[in-house]
């Protein structure tokens, strides 16, 4: 059987990705990482007002028109956070004005302070002003019935200050995804449990626990499924039961002791097994219940893998937002890569600079086992190798960094 190229699973996965349809309103302040869920239109302008740009002196530009230094009466004292002043400003007259502060009725612009001298009630000015300068106009930032932010983006930080500074206490956001996250097999105990002979920690779980926290999912840490057909089913129904998404690790092979691939076709359907890329090929993806079905590999550096490349755009798209596919960036490899393979593989690098004006260059781990965990927190992103390919030292090469990879 052909097994799926990166970009068929991919679309595969963003095709059959169900966006959340339940919407709820939560304070502004706490939406970091949140979806929004409609569009948002300013109800006001901002600012709302004519203000200055800094602190100096407000004045009508056509009392300094000409060079040389024009001395004016300084009429007012007008401060941020003070209403707009019934004041008109009169000819041959400045007003002492601060950042932030109303542009008094007559005055065009203003003249910033280091640039005038204050003698006595009077202020000097070198001209010519010209009309505008140093003046924020009125919806200068933001237009009322405007929109500022649309449906589907996750909310940045900068965003939440923006829907702040239009008025906006809450926001609508789509409700978090809810995902659960199960380990499988005999040999897997959890950290702080003492290791018998044939065990091995549970890194998976953390993992996997540590990539969905940072996409906003709501995460239900449902443990460990044992090596047993009948505790899989049960372990998978009642995941199913509670969560949009279920994700395995392990399990989803074809050996006598690997049981979820089989149960999911007992209890759901499987539509998607086998991708051409390494590591992390035996990549499961189906239905049980209403709840999409994940199943992924059991080495620790496939599951990141194959979680960046494959899971992550579905998750997102899943939560309502559009999901955005790293493009990698061209190098130099700063190793070599004599035998060509099968399958697209990804291989744990780090860049480091160019010993000249030439690109930067990428250098490998030096185990690319996929049971190496270490080499993907040594690393800074991934080579991609397209099958067939060998590779001389110096050869461009496409990289993908981690910090694109992971959002």
């Amino acid at each position: 059987m052909r097994s799926t190229s990166v970009e068929e699973a991919r679309s595969f996965l963003l095709e059959r990705a169900r966006p959340i349809t339940e919407i709820e309103r939560i304070d502004t302040i706490h939406g970091v990482g949140r979806i929004l869920a409609e569009d948002i239109l300013s109800p006001i302008d901002v600012p709302g007002y004519d203000n200055s740009a800094m602190d100096g002196y407000a004045v009508r530009s056509e009392d300094i028109a000409t060079e040389g230094e024009t001395s004016l009466a300084i009429g007012r004292r007008i401060a941020a956070g003070e209403s707009a002043p019934e004041y008109t400003l009169k000819s041959d007259e400045a007003a002492r004005i601060f950042t932030g502060a109303p542009i008094p009725d007559g005055a065009d612009s203003v003249v910033m302070q280091e640039h005038c001298r204050v003698v006595g009630d009077t202020v000097s000015i070198r001209g010519p002003v010209s009309p505008g300068m140093n003046i924020r106009p009125r919806g200068n930032d933001i237009r009322a019935d405007t929109s500022v932010l649309s449906a589907g983006i996750r909310l940045t930080p900068q965003a939440l200050g923006l829907a702040a500074s239009i008025g906006l206490s809450s926001i609508p956001v789509s409700r978090r995804l809810r995902v659960a996250i199960l380990s499988s097999g005999n040999e897997v105990v959890q950290p702080g449990t003492p290791l018998q002979a044939g065990q091995c920690y549970d890194s998976n779980r953390h993992t996997l626990f540590g990539l969905l926290a940072n996409l906003g999912c709501e995460i239900l840490d449902l443990g460990t499924i044992p090596d047993d057909f009948d505790a899989t089913e049960v372990a998978l129904r009642e995941a199913a039961s509670q969560a949009d998404v279920v994700i395995t690790s392990g399990g989803v092979s074809v050996g006598e002791e690997d049981h979820i691939k089989r149960v999911v076709e007992t209890i759901g359907h499987l539509d998607l097994w086998r991708i051409a890329v390494k590591p992390g090929k035996p990549l499961a993806y189906g239905r049980i219940l209403d709840a999409d079905f994940i199943g992924l590999p059991g080495n620790p550096v496939s599951v990141l893998v194959t979680f960046c490349l494959f899971v992550r755009p579905m998750l997102i798209r899943r939560q309502g937002a559009v999901p955005s596919i790293p493009l990698p960036r061209f190098v130099s490899a700063g190793f070599q890569w004599p035998r060509a393979g099968d399958r697209r593989e990804y291989a744990r690098a780090r860049l480091v600079p160019a010993e000249d004006e030439g690109l930067p260059k990428a250098v490998l781990f030096e185990r690319q086992g996929s049971d190496v965990l270490s080499s993907a927190v040594w690393a800074d992103g991934l080579v991609e190798i397209p099958p067939g390919t060998v590779i001389a030292l110096g050869d461009k090469v496409a990289y993908l960094p981690f910090a694109e990879l992971l959002g």
